[in-house]
């Protein structure tokens, strides 16, 4: 599940807390920026199963937490994006392949 407009001193094991009256939570991590670790206000979560996230939706989504009313929903992409992030890696493979022809760039080197 997705969820988002998280206070930003929410850590992973705070948002784990949040879900876990509403069944087991298998995963439960709150997203940071590379450079900063700072989190950037969004998360996922999988429970053990669907019934479970569904009863997490229902009682998470627009609840207020730290001021902010949460957003809670199915990650939908997450199963694409798995398929979709292998193609657009291998998009990116192909583009470091046309990168590497860029290299016969270096035959200004001539």
């Amino acid at each position: 599940m997705y969820v988002g407009n998280l206070a930003f001193g929410v850590t992973d094991s705070q948002l784990q807390e949040m879900f876990a009256p509403y069944g087991s939570v298998q995963l439960a991590q709150v997203i940071t920026d590379r450079d900063t670790g700072r989190s950037k206000g969004f998360g996922f979560v999988e429970m053990g199963s669907d019934q479970e996230a569904q009863a997490a939706i229902a009682a998470l989504n627009g609840k207020e937490v730290d001021g902010r009313a949460l957003t809670v929903n199915e990650a939908r992409p997450k199963p694409e994006g798995g398929g979709g992030g292998g193609g657009r890696g291998g998009y990116g493979g192909g583009g470091g392949g046309r990168g590497g022809g860029g290299g016969g760039g270096g035959g200004r080197r001539y």
